[in-house]
């Protein structure tokens, strides 16, 4: 079974205790050292006993992340995308293939208008 790249996972490769705040950090695209001064700007400003609890319980039930996760920098920046607006990334995808079809009908303009003699091989081959 593939792993869902959708999902929050500890990510242990970059990880300085268990991962959590490193797989926050690859979840949300926030630099991971951002993260790690928001829980311990957290943890000192009064919420010491339940953001250590909220740690070790995340630490206990998140899955590590699975090695190959992302094919390069590119994908992991993708998902990290669809993870936090999903809306904005499937307008992307669509005004793509928009923008590819566009594309594809110019080219298909110029070949069969310009190119009588391939116009009458393409009307041949129907």
């Amino acid at each position: 079974m593939t792993a869902r790249r959708t999902k929050f996972y500890l990510d242990k490769q970059n990880a300085k205790m268990m991962g959590v705040c490193s797989g926050l950090a690859d979840y949300t695209g926030i630099d991971a050292l951002w993260v790690r001064v928001g829980v311990i700007v957290l943890t000192i400003m009064g919420g010491f006993p339940w953001t250590v609890i909220a740690y070790f319980v995340t630490a206990w039930l998140a899955e590590a992340k699975p090695m190959g996760l992302y094919e390069d920098a590119e994908e992991a920046r993708f998902w990290q995308g669809v993870r936090t607006n999903p809306a904005r990334s499937a307008k992307e995808v669509r005004s793509s293939f928009r923008d590819i079809d566009r594309r594809l009908s110019d080219i298909e303009l110029h070949y069969t208008s310009s190119n009588n003699r391939l116009a009458r091989e393409i009307d041949s081959l129907r």
